[in-house]
């Protein structure tokens, strides 16, 4: 398992959500991503979520 870091921000820039979870490759942690994010209501925020190797996993602006 991978650890992956989905972080929230709102216009002006502060952060709304900042965790971590684990996921076993990038397809699945899109998946964890994308329902965490709908599960707080965030999907229209700027978010991102990233892999331990640093690449974009979700992106939105």
């Amino acid at each position: 398992m991978k650890t992956y870091f989905l972080t929230v921000f709102d216009k002006t820039g502060e952060r709304l959500l900042n965790e971590s979870f684990e996921a076993s490759d990038n397809h699945e942690a899109e998946k964890v991503g994308q329902a965490r994010l709908d599960e707080e209501g965030y999907g229209e925020y700027t978010h991102r979520c990233v892999s331990p190797e640093a690449k974009l996993v979700l992106f939105h602006r």
